[in-house]
């Protein structure tokens, strides 16, 4: 086990109470291992507990920054903490909540009162939002209405049913005009997720600042949907036939299957991670010749502007729908594309003063307001923020 994994395991058992006379004194050696000449503080002031953690926190930055150092050669390189060296947020993350998280039960310090103090304004996070626009343009906001009958056009009803499940019907039967079925589009907005389950059952998540655009039922000898930003789908199967998902440059065929795509405008490329299944990426252009590609559970195809399609082995998935279980996840990210998906979430504006230019892998929750999200990310000692009304201002 590394050393600065040991150490926080020492950590949480001192300040759970747990900790037993040996690890006690293998936690003092490494504490003391930076500065003898430091006052001693105990945990029976408000101000000590403060300080202890703050020394506890810069050490294990440094012990961290040493592990990163060994094994290095040659001059002229400069690792950062972190940085495109991939240093372990993670690590820094289980202390940010050991410190800030963790209640004494001598001084009762709680989470809050700490991030206050670095960051005063606040937003709240994103929540179950999405507009309906019906087959006659009509628009329904439906994180506002309840199941049930939704719109009544003509003799065509439009029912919001469990589960998400929208149906247009007439006397009691699934609606086809001119034998063209009716399309729905889901929007959700910054700041918004949504649920669906499709006429054929298949189920999609889709994230903030997303759309789907759909048939009420699949009628033809396929299934096709249109998507702008990033959902995840659970395909129901259908052998007879193929359920295809166009976003942006390319198109994703399958017959049942778990996968996610991110389609944004905003990123380079439009990618599609496979869970589970098979499924079939076309791009829609003529530049690529290496289209369609195969995916297998465990891969991840990305598609440029241009149509060029790339497949990674072994993609990280769990990084690929973390937010579909209320998670930012990341692996090497750079900042930008970290506070894009922040941005989205929360529905706030980023601004950027000088070149901030750092790298971070770990698990952040989608559930908290942003000052816990970003505070974290300031535990590292590389990245300030300054929340401004919706405007969050970053900087060295």
């Amino acid at each position: 086990m590394p050393l600065q994994e040991k150490i926080l395991a020492l950590i949480e058992k001192y300040f759970a109470g747990t900790i037993t006379p040996d690890e006690k004194n293998h936690l003092d050696d490494w504490y003391h291992s930076f500065n003898d000449d430091e006052i001693e503080l105990t945990l029976d002031d408000p101000e000590n507990e403060k300080q202890l953690f703050e020394r506890i926190r810069l050490r294990l930055l440094n012990t961290i920054h040493k592990d990163q150092l060994k094994g290095v050669k040659g001059k002229g390189r400069k690792w950062l903490l972190p940085a495109a060296a991939a240093v372990t947020i993670l690590i820094l993350l289980s202390v940010g909540y050991l410190m800030f998280s963790t209640k004494s039960s001598k001084t009762g310090i709680a989470e809050e009162v700490l991030i206050e103090k670095k960051i005063n304004n606040d937003v709240a996070p994103g929540g179950n939002k999405a507009v309906l626009t019906l087959a006659d343009g009509s628009v329904i906001v439906l994180d506002s209405v309840s199941n049930g009958m939704i719109s009544h056009q003509g003799n065509i009803k439009v029912e919001k049913l469990n589960r998400g499940l929208l149906a247009y019907t007439k006397n009691g039967k699934q609606a086809i005009s001119n034998n063209e079925v009716f399309f729905n589009t889901i929007s959700t907005p910054r700041g918004g997720q949504y649920k669906v389950t499709l006429a054929d059952g298949t189920k999609v998540w889709l994230n903030a600042a997303s759309s789907i655009h759909f048939p009420v039922a699949f009628t033809g000898k396929e299934r096709k949907v249109e998507i702008t930003g990033e959902a995840y789908f659970e395909v129901a199967k259908d052998k007879s036939k193929p359920f295809k998902v166009k976003a942006n440059s390319s198109e994703i065929e399958v017959l049942g299957t778990h996968f996610n795509v991110n389609a944004y405008d905003d990123e380079a490329e439009v990618k599609t991670t496979l869970l589970e299944g098979k499924v079939k990426v076309s791009a829609l252009s003529l530049n690529d010749t290496r289209s369609p590609q195969f995916l297998k559970p465990g891969e991840q195809a990305t598609v440029n502007k241009e149509g060029k399609i790339n497949v990674k082995d072994h993609a990280d998935t769990e990084e690929a729908v973390a937010w579909v279980n209320g998670y930012f996840q990341f692996k090497s990210a750079d900042l930008k594309t970290i506070l894009r998906q922040i941005a989205r979430w929360y529905d706030v504006e980023i601004e950027y003063k000088g070149n901030v230019n750092t790298h971070f892998t770990g698990q952040l929750t989608r559930n908290e307001n942003v000052s816990k999200v970003l505070n974290e990310l300031m535990l590292t000692g590389e990245v300030h923020f300054k929340i401004d009304g919706k405007k969050i201002i970053v900087s060295r």
